[in-house]
């Protein structure tokens, strides 16, 4: 008999494939995005020392967002992660997807910091 793979368990199998090729530097730091049902949260990740440098969520009271669970929340978080890594003088970046499809919130995201001045 065959077993269903749970979602969550491929997502993560999938994320796994992806980190084996991506490292982020204190240069480059790694942009990883993790999305939920209600909210979306990325992080600047510096992987050689293990250090997060800028973070951003939709649950951010200062953010101003009354949902973080749609594209229009996806893209002020976008916004926000680009604007706290310009102020910490980080404009180049490698972005992480973990391991989701980039459709909808998460290319919603990753457009938005691209706007903000990130290159990725």
């Amino acid at each position: 008999m065959i077993r269903k793979v749970p979602r969550n368990e491929m997502r993560l199998r999938i994320h796994r494939r992806i980190r084996r090729k991506l490292r982020g530097t204190a240069e480059r730091p790694r942009l990883a995005v993790y999305r939920s049902l209600k909210h979306i949260y990325a992080q600047l990740i510096d992987d050689g020392r293990g250090r997060t440098l800028a973070a951003a969520s939709s649950l951010e009271k200062g953010a101003g967002l009354a949902k973080g669970g749609n594209v229009e929340g996806a893209r002020e978080v976008g916004r926000l992660i680009a604007q706290r890594a310009l102020e910490q003088g980080v404009r180049r970046v490698v972005f992480d997807r973990g391991g989701y499809l980039y459709h909808g919130r998460v290319k919603a995201l990753a457009e938005a910091a691209r706007e903000a001045g990130l290159e990725f």
